[in-house]
């Protein structure tokens, strides 16, 4: 799969991570901040392993996960955005059950509507996981590529649905970057999802039904 577009910002290409290099997926998360301790392991490992795993494991872990380097690998755990054939950005997106954090949180499960009792072991539910983009490269959009790549990802391996969690605060103040790991509701809307439940008052459950 190979998605391109080009606007302002200028011409964006996002793959699959295993069609990246390594180093271009580093780059991304770079050397400095949150994305170069986390390694975008938490959603997977969850907080108590996390916390024991150590930044360098963490990133061993992302390589495997990712199999870059390695194109004819048959899975990855997300793509890759180049903007000018500069990589610029990720998206995690796989099956629900492995990121154990959404497992055992109350997020993904509370406040659904009658008759939408879900099943945490359903691999054919995909959750749009985190989103990192490399300084520099911030508030250029690049968020709104990743979502709808990570749409289209999902719906060629398969999956019957996908999901997001963002974070929109009712006040209207602004949501860190931090906190916006997980995707913003503005960039899961223009990739076709729909919000069906608010567990609390600032999280939000967005999903699309592909079949």
């Amino acid at each position: 799969m190979r998605v391109t577009g080009s606007g302002a910002a200028g011409a964006v290409v996002v793959r699959p991570a295993n069609e990246a290099s390594w180093d271009d997926l580093a780059a991304v998360f770079g050397d400095r901040g949150y994305p170069a301790t986390c390694w975008c392991q938490r959603q997977v490992l969850g907080d108590r392993a996390w916390y024991a795993t150590p930044p360098e494991e963490r990133a061993r872990l992302l390589h495997e996960q990712t199999s870059c380097d390695d194109p004819g690998a048959p899975a990855t755990s997300g793509l890759v955005a180049w903007l000018d054939d500069e990589p610029a950005g990720w998206v995690a997106v796989g099956p629900r059950p492995s990121y154990r954090r959404l497992r055992g949180s109350p997020v993904p499960w509370k406040s659904r509507p009658a008759g939408a009792a879900q099943d945490k072991d359903d691999p054919e539910v995909w959750a749009i996981a985190c989103f990192v983009v490399r300084s520099g490269f911030r508030g250029l959009g690049l968020t709104y590529d990743l979502a709808r790549a990570a749409v289209g990802f999902a719906r060629e391996r398969g999956a019957a649905a996908v999901e997001g969690y963002p974070i929109l605060d009712p006040s209207g103040a602004p949501i860190t970057w931090g906190e916006n790991s997980v995707g913003s509701v503005q960039a899961f809307r223009a990739a076709g999802l729909e919000e069906v439940a608010r567990p609390t008052t600032r999280r939000r459950v967005m999903r699309l039904d592909l079949r």
